[in-house]
């Protein structure tokens, strides 16, 4: 199964269209923000967040259980594709309905390697949601997009695209550690 969260409009063939407003038409209507998803555990493929994931989860809470959610959903070895504004762009600042900075290197929270990693070396330069949550994102890519109305030669992100891979299960490389419980 390959889902399109968040789709608007931008209905794809061959995806489960999900979106939170029945006027976009999408083939499932649902609240992103609202836990559970209506999905089997392991059952996505590929996943997508087109241009949706900066309008979800302003709330640090929510946006954790959305994470949550998605490693739930993801088959192992699913990818993860989220394309979003940068957040130093006009276009972050000029939609109101933006609640959510998304870049690149936020997702390494969501890395049991890179969490571990930071208490092997005995310090947290960021929180390890990964090791929180019981999730194991890989981080794959991110390939930065350029304005091509930006002036004066200065390259100027635009949107990013941040590819993830889901790695299941979740298996902590400590001894006689294990996932949180729910």
């Amino acid at each position: 199964m390959r889902l399109n969260l968040g789709c608007g409009t931008d209905h794809l063939g061959g995806w489960i269209n999900v979106d939170q407003f029945h006027a976009c038409r999408p083939d499932l209507v649902h609240d992103l923000e609202t836990v559970p998803w209506p999905f089997a555990d392991s059952c996505a493929e590929e996943v997508l967040f087109r241009h949706s994931l900066e309008h979800m989860g302003r709330d640090p809470g929510t946006f954790q259980g959305i994470m949550k959610e998605l490693y739930r959903v993801c088959a192992s070895g699913a990818i993860v594709r989220i394309i979003a504004p940068d957040p130093r762009h006009l276009d972050f600042f000029e939609d109101p309905t933006h609640v959510r900075p998304v870049v690149p290197g936020m997702f390494k929270h969501f890395s049991l390697a890179v969490n571990e990693e930071w208490i092997r070396l005995g310090r947290l330069p960021g929180t390890p949601l990964a090791i929180a949550l019981g999730v194991n994102f890989e981080w794959v890519s991110a390939v930065p997009t350029f304005d091509p109305a930006a002036g004066d030669g200065i390259p100027v992100v635009q949107t990013t695209e941040t590819t993830l891979r889901a790695v299941k299960p979740f298996v902590r490389n400590r001894a006689g550690s294990a996932p949180p419980a729910d």
